[in-house]
């Protein structure tokens, strides 16, 4: 029994700890906004990380005002493409899609993901009826040559604020046409990062949970649990830490700053020297978030509205130096 100064090892929160359905992750739920009508989502490539020195933006920080080194994460953002809008209605079990209206000039690429439809406009829409407007896009790994699959990932962005009105007007004129990180969002914004992390397979107790080794002289072995529970109940109860897999979960990270955001024309600003690790030069837009993201590098990353957000006014950092070493080592 877990007591102050034995407490459990390692937080029950996500459990079970299951692979992720797939590697690219889902956005479940998304924020109400207020203001214009604009996109709530983008998504881009996970380059690697770097450092950066930059004026502390942090109010509440011992080292606020003054010029710190800080970690940061390199996100490759090239554009997406709307290839149609989806419809939403308010159903029984919440909203469902009642129509869809796809682009005509589809990429031929999409289709290796998705089988083609000859008659591409369904029913007639009528105002009334739409609860929620959302885009269908896909992305454009052909312009990354780091990415080994070149099979466009198809997924949905939400448009929020305004009315439903503007939203129908915005999306009507995004239709057929790419989108660009500044559509979602700018420098000194807060965003949320949704992503799966890196897998590292079935694993012990000692490294999936944290417990501790057991003493030297254990009959059997150290790397193990010292018991699966008491005799009653007369069950392994799913507290008991036991051996399973370890990473490829989908995870959120809220809050994250956008320090930089850099167009295609500025990347010797960022790439290093040799490459980034296990990825490359930046050939596309990019964005620096602060601190780490989850997932290998190659991995795609979904940025969303942050849905707890604490600051709503985005306020550019100022960077005065950033690293381009080799990341390869000595």
């Amino acid at each position: 029994m877990a007591t102050p100064h034995h407490s459990r090892r390692g937080s029950m929160a996500y459990y079970p700890r299951v692979r992720a359905k797939k590697i690219g992750a889902d956005i479940r739920s998304w924020p109400e906004i207020e203001g214009n009508a604009k996109i709530q989502a983008f998504a881009g490539y996970k380059v690697g990380m770097t450092h950066i020195q930059m004026t502390d933006y942090r109010k509440t920080s011992v080292t606020a005002g003054k010029t710190i080194m800080a970690p940061v994460t390199v996100v490759e953002v090239p554009p997406l493409k709307v290839m149609a809008i989806r419809y939403y209605e308010d159903g029984d079990n919440g909203l469902k899609i009642f129509a869809e209206k796809r682009a005509d000039n589809i990429d031929k690429e999409v289709f290796k993901r998705i089988p083609e439809i000859k008659n591409k406009n369904s029913k007639e829409i009528e105002l009334k009826d739409v609860s929620d407007v959302r885009l269908l896009v896909h992305t454009n790994p052909k312009l990354v040559p780091g990415i080994p699959s070149k099979t466009p990932e198809i997924f949905e962005i939400r448009i929020g604020g305004s009315t439903i009105e503007d939203r129908i007007k915005l999306a009507e004129e995004k239709l057929g046409k790419e989108l660009h990180f500044t559509d979602f969002t700018s420098d000194g914004a807060f965003i949320d990062a949704i992503s799966v992390t890196k897998g590292k397979g079935f694993q012990g107790v000692v490294k999936r949970f944290g417990v501790k080794l057991l003493p030297k002289k254990n009959r059997k072995h150290r790397r193990m649990i010292g018991t699966l529970g008491p005799w009653h109940p007369d069950w392994v109860r799913n507290t008991v830490p036991q051996a399973g897999q370890v990473g490829l979960h989908q995870r959120t990270l809220h809050n994250i700053r956008v320090v930089k955001y850099g167009k295609k024309e500025d990347i010797n600003d960022i790439n290093v020297k040799g490459g980034f690790l296990n990825y490359g030069l930046v050939k596309n837009d990019y964005v620096l978030l602060y601190g780490s993201i989850s997932g290998p590098a190659k991995r795609l990353i979904k940025l969303r509205d942050p849905a707890r957000q604490k600051v709503v006014k985005a306020e550019k950092v100022e960077i005065t130096y950033i690293s381009k070493e080799s990341k390869q080592g000595d």
